[in-house]
């Protein structure tokens, strides 16, 4: 059994050379322990020191020293776009007022799909479209901000997996960042996160 103790973030990846690829969900890029299956067919057990909520780029380091690379898997979500940047801002807060998990990117929130969430902002006179993409949520960054990443390109590695946790994470007011990713992933789900995102923590306190 290969076993990854640590992990490269995508910045410093540069041009390692990287041994093979891992499918991922948000929840599982933010395990500490686990094991995962490459799309080359490795089995790898991971142990880090630390919950890391991993991004799409980073790599597990191997112990021989081989790269792993960090693909972030395609999710069932909801995009939700307001009138304006103001009205949007309103719905950021109605989301962390019901503890959502939500990223946050310059014209739109994102958030896992839920029926009732969608007719409450629908309410509020957002739009509110199912979508399937990568999640990157406020607040699962872990030190990744620096990281700088642009998620508007698109991937197609045609592979099946099946792995899959769940994480929640909270958030706050207030915050603006960027995270725009426009990936295209047919993969199945596996074990994210950090890469020049806009964020949001949101909190609803006696707001309209």
């Amino acid at each position: 059994m290969l076993h990854a103790h640590s992990f490269v973030p995508a910045p410093e990846v540069g041009a390692q050379s990287i041994a093979d690829s891992v499918v991922l969900t948000f929840e599982d890029r933010c395990q500490r322990q686990g094991l995962v299956h490459t799309v080359g067919g490795l089995d790898i057990q991971v142990d880090l020191t630390e919950a890391p909520a991993l991004a799409h780029g980073d790599a597990y380091r191997l112990e021989d020293g081989r790269l792993i690379e960090i693909v972030a898997e395609a999710e069932p979500l909801f995009e939700i776009k307001g009138r304006d940047p103001l009205h949007l801002m309103r719905l950021a807060w109605h989301l962390g007022d019901s503890h959502r998990e939500t990223e946050i990117g310059t014209k739109w929130l994102r958030i896992r799909q839920d029926a009732e969430i969608a007719d409450l902002l629908k309410g509020l006179g957002a739009k509110v479209v199912a979508i399937e993409g990568p999640f990157q949520p406020e607040g699962g960054n872990h030190g990744h901000d620096a990281h700088g990443h642009d998620h508007g390109h698109h991937h197609d590695h045609g592979h099946q997996h099946d792995h899959g946790r769940k994480h929640d994470h909270g958030h706050e007011p207030g915050h603006d960042h960027n995270h725009h990713h426009h990936h295209d992933h047919s993969h199945g789900e596996a074990c994210g996160c950090g890469h020049d995102h806009e964020h949001g923590h949101h909190g609803k306190h006696g707001h309209d």
